[in-house]
This record gives structure tokens, sequence and C-alpha cells, in this order.
């Protein structure tokens, strides 16, 4: 990865007047994260139903709660959060694929949970070890609820990353490609360990992100493109 400073778009530019011009028309994107928390927190919150339906399968029984997957489960914060940043910051272009992959499927999502509202029972009532970890988790229970877990947010949020990633011309070397791709899998599995998610809650998210890449790419345009139209901006900086 060789990120050069003249890289980076100088938002130090942008004025309000220029939200649609092309330089910085990616950020009317940004508006959908406080639209998703809205309806995130009317479904979870504020809109509670009379019933849900569990989500279960034979395989949840067999995986055994482990807390020390608490450790990427919490890494996806830092995961989705730093790809968004760093495409907002130094690919607009493959910033506008990832928001457009996020928005197709969080907001599948949140359809979902509304027609179909499930949750999981599938936390366990005490912990064999006492740690900082299992206490930690004891109080994330208490403070996350255990409805509309499928399809998993944590597994779409961590395709996104991984697409974001792998879209952005910084990162397509085959190594970077395996650490996004390990980083997303890794916290993908690690909901089912510590018990925020059944098995079927992944499986439920596949379809969706393969749906919302498709969406995303679009017509996307080829590497060398990209790179010409690069060059072209780096020359009128």
């Amino acid at each position: 990865m060789n990120i050069r400073k003249t890289d980076m778009v100088d938002y130090r530019r942008f004025r309000f007047s220029r939200l649609n011009t092309p330089e910085f028309e990616h950020l009317k994107l940004l508006a959908f994260w406080p639209v998703y928390g809205l309806l995130f927190l009317t479904v979870e919150r504020l809109w509670i139903r009379g019933a849900y339906t569990p989500v279960h399968c034979a395989l949840d029984d067999a995986i055994p709660f482990c807390e020390y997957f608490l450790i990427p489960y919490l890494f996806w914060f830092v995961y989705l959060t730093g790809v968004l940043l760093y495409t907002l910051l130094f690919d607009p272009e493959a910033f506008k694929r990832m928001m457009r992959f996020i928005i197709v499927s969080y907001s599948a999502a949140i359809l979902i949970y509304i027609l179909f509202p499930n949750c999981q029972e599938l936390r366990p009532l005490s912990f064999e070890r006492d740690n900082i970890l299992t206490r930690f988790i004891r109080r994330f229970y208490e403070f996350d609820t255990n409805t509309n877990v499928c399809p998993s947010i944590h597994v779409i949020g961590s395709a996104a990353a991984m697409f974001g990633a792998w879209d952005s011309r910084h990162f397509r070397s085959p190594g970077w490609r395996a650490a996004f791709g390990a980083a997303a899998v890794l916290i993908s599995v690690s909901t089912v360990f510590i018990k925020q998610h059944s098995v079927l809650d992944l499986l439920a998210a596949v379809p969706i992100c393969l749906f919302a890449y498709l969406i995303a790419r679009g017509k996307r345009k080829s590497r060398g493109e990209e790179t010409s139209q690069w060059k072209r901006e780096q020359s009128n900086v």
C-alpha cells in the first residue's frame, strides 16, 4: 500500500453550495446513517411486538460459548468505521459503491425485521468462567436486546467493509484482500460463539449481501479507466 498525501480528498474546499458537484456529491450518501439509526431505533426500542419468532437450528447447540470471540466481535466497529472513513478520505468512488451496498443491504434487513419480527434465545444464563470478557458480555447482554437478529447486521456490515476495502485501489494486492477477507469471516463467526446470533442469521445475510453487491457494482469502471481518471485528477491538483 502506497498512500500519498496528494491522494486525500481536500475537504477544506467543501462548501454546501458545492454539495451537488462531482467533487463532493458523494457526501450526500452520509444522510443515510441518521435515517437508518432512526429506523433501527424504532423497530428495536419503540415498536415492541407482541411476539417474536425465535431463530434456531441444531448447529447452534453444537457451537460452544467462547468469550474470546468478543474481541473480533467488537473489532467490527473499528473495521466498518475505518474502511468508511478511509474511502471517504482517499477513494470517493469506492466510498460511493460501499455506501450503495450498505443502503441496499441495511434497508433490506430493516424491512425483514418489520415483516418478520424475530429473536434468538441462545444466550447462556451463566458463564463457566469469570473474567473481564465474560463480565463485559454480561453487561452487553443487558444493553443489547435479543430481537431483530435475522439477518445479522454484523455480517452485512463486515461484508460491506470487505467489499469497500477490496474495491479501493490501495488494497488490491492478494495480501490485503486476504487480510480483509479473514477479518470479515472472523467477525461473522464471532457472533455465533458469543451467542449473539444463530447460524441461520449468518446464512440469511449471504443472499442480501450478494444482491447488494450486484446493485453497488452497477456499471463499475474498469481498473484501467479508474487509474486513468485518477491520474487526470492528480494532474489537476
